[in-house]
């Protein structure tokens, strides 16, 4: 297949393009280079490269030419630092990604992998002895500033036993980011209705691993500890470091990408439906605490051990774990990459330089 991936000279989209071609098939990039995300011109993905803003109709549509499916990864990624970023999200993410279905429609390109997230579930699962599984609120600064960290059950306030979120689960997502991949997602369905396309929203977890951003406000938690070790400092846990996560490795995630890639274009590993979208929780299926992560970085890299603060931000959720048993099951995907190794490779592997937010 000819596949255009956008945000291809990206951190999760290189490693895309570089999947495809091992494939065997002809990947093209599309990406703005925009000095919030390149602070200077990165290696190249070895493909076509096409450099043009996802917004700029005329570029996507002389870029779709010949085009057999979209690997969609442009995006503003990360929380952000405060609501002031709202419009640049929503500008980045959702009309960016409209621009894209509306030319994808005209050209007649059924075929759509995209970059979703597990932030569109807000907290995990949870359930409680009295009453089940129950749906925490949002937490509550005053709690999280006398470092109760942990979700209550919402009918009597007892402890929690966290678990594993699967696509069911509802949606509730609890910052601008999060409602931004959302609204991604209900876009990228409306488009297949309406065009009777085939489309894939891969909700990835936490994604680490070689060529990530570092030093940006905008990156995940492991490449703000990774980038604090590269300073000789030591990492800065926030909360109290026991905050549940699923880390991915990048190639495993690039690995899935090909494959649904292959599924919405009726390849070996089968075909789907027209007419809608389906989510996939994209995760390694191991559960490990934010705290072990950053002591198995800081171990690996040889120090400095983490720092445990307190420190908080209400944004965040406290577990967010991932059931990825449909990826698995329907399209045949294996994460290849364990936590142990991931994660002594990242210590030693570079990071790329990155001055703010559009990957």
């Amino acid at each position: 297949m000819r596949v255009l991936v956008t945000g291809g000279a990206g951190f999760i989209g290189s490693h895309i393009v570089t999947a495809l071609t091992a494939r065997g098939h002809d990947p093209v990039v599309l990406d703005a280079l925009l000095p919030a995300a390149h602070p200077g011109t990165p290696a190249l993905p070895d493909a076509e490269f096409v450099r043009a803003d996802v917004r700029e109709a005329d570029a996507v549509r002389a870029a779709l030419r010949g085009v057999d499916a979209v690997c969609h990864q442009a995006a503003m990624v990360g929380l952000g630092k405060d609501f002031a970023d709202a419009p640049d999200y929503v500008g980045c993410n959702d009309f960016g990604t409209a621009v894209l279905l509306a030319e994808m429609a005209a050209a007649g390109v059924g075929k759509l992998v995209l970059a979703g997230s597990m932030v569109v579930y807000g907290e995990g699962r949870y359930t409680c002895e009295r009453h089940g599984t129950v749906r925490p609120g949002p937490r509550l600064a005053e709690d999280l500033a006398a470092g109760r960290f942990e979700p209550r059950c919402p009918e009597c306030g007892t402890g929690l036993a966290p678990g594993l979120v699967d696509e069911g689960a509802p949606v509730d997502p609890r910052n601008v980011y999060a409602t931004t991949k959302l609204a991604q997602e209900h876009l990228a369905a409306s488009w297949a209705r309406c065009a009777g396309g085939r489309a894939v929203s891969l909700r990835y977890h936490n994604v680490y691993g070689p060529g990530m951003p570092r030093d940006t406000p905008y990156a995940g938690v492991a490449s703000f500890f990774r980038s604090s070790l590269a300073r000789g400092e030591a990492p800065r846990v926030f909360e109290d470091g026991a905050q549940r996560r699923d880390f991915v490795h990048v190639t495993d995630v690039a690995a899935a990408n090909v494959t649904a890639l292959e599924a919405v274009g009726g390849m070996p590993t089968g075909g789907m439906p027209a007419g809608g979208l389906t989510a996939y929780n994209t995760g390694s299926g191991e559960v490990h605490t934010v705290g072990e992560m950053a002591a198995e970085l800081a171990a690996a890299h040889g120090g400095p051990a983490p720092v445990v603060t307190g420190e908080f931000r209400l944004g965040d959720v406290r577990h967010i774990t991932a059931d990825s048993a449909r990826l698995r099951d329907e399209l045949g995907w294996r994460p290849q990459v364990g936590f142990t190794d991931g994660m002594a490779e990242f210590a030693r592997s570079g990071q790329r330089a990155s001055a703010g937010a559009v990957g």
